[in-house]
């Protein structure tokens, strides 16, 4: 069989989505021969087992008018299919690199062919739309406690046939397209790290016992200067291939070996970037991001780009609270637009905080602690073993399952069975004075805490998965208030009592995502340390072909 032959197959049978040993060639054309395109369309139908894409829908909008039957057309449907790699996506998904010799072939080979392919190729579109406005992995494969269904298709087929019509394709897309400022600043950022991939490589920085610092004069200095460049660092080296034959830059001006001011910025502007003490010190956990291979930001990129697109529908809803995990940030939208944030501490990789989908329902003051079972079992019971005085000395009571006190001396600390341990609220007490509710299967709320000085740490998954809010006081404050509720939280606070609950008028949307790569609150993309190990599994099912 020659090369036309099989793109003559290929156009038919990628269409209607058959493998072309379940339909012979020939008994598909013949089938197609009377009124192609909707001959065509049965058997696309027949074929697609999901049927989730508007194909029909397609066309019926068209007055079943073919929509690729020209070179032009196909042209800027394959170019705008290519582009969609600074989306994270993979052209070959939607057989980019296929399409025009398969138009070729279709266009002497009569009109069931032609409908066949247009189909085909009708269907790369559409499916290229679906992942750009839904994600092409279903949340719900790769996180297992995703609890929101996807979304219908929101954008307007209508306009699509019109940007077809004008071959104007990117317009298309954008139709479906987040079109939140940080998905397109997450996909500029992709673009510009793929062009820093194929310009090469720079020396790696060597380890060190002294960290690198303002005032330095080395060696090691000319290769910092060097990786800075190669992360899109400006102004620290200008032309001159024999200092740096991959990029062909050297030192403007003065010793390239002196650590001075300028360098110095450049440094902190990286660790601001890469979730690292903004110090201007080139240490160890400095070092280790700057030798990163340019190809794991891409994929971190790629992966987070995905996350943003199931995302999308929730982030345009306001008033809203959004838990930023990795990031180690929450940030409420409050109904007038405006953005309060703050410093949280998160789940600790062994006590993961897991992503959640709920509504702030009410506030308790001055809580009580139950402590949750895992910790009790993992952390407190050891304690109380090794030393009897251990509950008296954190204020905790010993209750049963019906919440009456018990005598902790008449308890089996080996086999306790079916006890609880509460902490008093208080001082001590690890909720502080104000948690934040809302409905979830796993026990999680946001909460103060008396540990104020963890707030200062650059990596803050620490907790055993419930989430300490710095400032929570004032969020509360906004809450109440935005909710328009009648409550002070001041006066509540002073009223004495413990266990308080306070029901907001209205609910606020809360969710807690998980993302590694992410604008911070100066307009640069952010990468954060994978604390969870999530980005691997996400990254594999991206790359598997659809």
């Amino acid at each position: 069989m020659n090369e036309m032959q099989t793109l003559r197959q290929w156009a038919i049978g990628a269409a209607l989505g058959l493998a072309m040993s379940q339909i012979p060639f020939g008994a598909v054309l013949a089938y197609a021969a009377n009124e192609p395109l909707q001959q065509a369309l049965t058997l696309q139908g027949q074929a697609d087992s999901q049927g989730q894409l508007p194909v029909e829908e397609f066309y019926q909008l068209r007055n079943e008018k073919l929509a690729w039957q020209s070179e032009s057309a196909v042209q800027a449907l394959v170019a705008a299919l290519n582009a969609l790699e600074d989306d994270g996506l993979n052209p070959a998904d939607y057989r980019a690199d296929m399409l025009m010799g398969a138009f070729k072939s279709s266009q002497n080979a009569g009109e069931s062919v032609q409908a066949a392919f247009d189909i085909q190729a009708t269907r790369a579109l559409l499916l290229a739309l679906d992942h750009l406005e839904r994600g092409k992995v279903n949340p719900r494969d790769v996180e297992p406690s995703w609890d929101v269904t996807r979304p219908e298709r929101r954008y307007s087929l209508l306009r699509v046939t019109h940007a077809v019509d004008d071959q104007d394709l990117e317009r298309a897309f954008n139709l479906a397209r987040p079109a939140s400022s940080e998905y397109q600043q997450l996909r500029e950022a992709l673009s510009q790290y793929r062009q820093i991939a194929m310009l090469g490589s720079a020396p790696y920085l060597g380890s060190r016992e002294e960290s690198l610092r303002l005032g330095d004069v080395d060696d090691d200095v000319t290769t910092l200067r060097q990786r800075l460049t190669l992360w899109g660092e400006t102004g620290l080296l200008s032309a001159d291939s024999s200092a740096y034959p991959m990029i062909g830059v050297q030192v403007a001006g003065g010793d390239k070996r002196a650590f001075d001011a300028e360098l110095e910025a450049a440094v902190k502007r990286f660790q601001r970037r890469h979730q690292l003490k903004e110090d201007g010190v080139v240490g160890e956990q400095t070092r280790l991001a700057l030798n990163a291979p340019v190809t794991s930001r891409v994929d971190q990129l790629r992966v987070n780009l995905e996350r943003a697109r199931w995302i999308g529908p929730m982030q345009a809803s306001e008033p809203r609270v959004w838990v930023d995990i990795a990031g180690f940030q929450l940030h409420y939208i409050r109904p007038s637009g405006q953005q309060w944030n703050a410093r949280v501490v998160v789940g600790s990789p062994r006590r993961e905080t897991p992503i959640i989908h709920s509504s702030i329902s009410h506030l308790t003051i001055n809580p009580s602690w139950t402590i949750p079972p895992t910790i009790m079992r993992e952390d407190v019971l050891p304690r109380v073993r090794q030393n009897a005085d251990y509950l008296a000395q954190h204020n905790m009571q010993v209750i049963n399952m019906a919440g009456a006190q018990l005598d902790p001396a008449e308890v089996d600390w080996q086999r306790p069975g079916g006890v609880m341990l509460r902490q008093e609220a208080g001082s001590g007490n690890p909720l502080g004075r104000i948690v934040v509710r809302f409905p979830n299967d796993d026990m999680i709320y946001l909460h103060d805490t008396p540990a104020q000085g963890l707030f200062q740490r650059n990596q803050r998954a620490l907790s055993s998965g419930c989430i300490r809010v710095e400032g929570v006081r004032e969020f509360a404050e906004m809450l109440l208030q935005d909710s328009g509720s009648r409550y002070q939280l001041s006066t509540l606070l002073n009223s004495g009592g413990s266990d308080r609950n306070v029901n907001l008028p209205q609910r606020i949307p809360v969710a807690l995502h998980y993302l590694t790569a992410w604008p911070n609150a100066e307009g640069e993309v952010e990468f954060r340390s994978d604390i969870y190990r999530r980005d691997a599994t996400l990254l594999a099912a991206l790359q598997r072909s659809v």
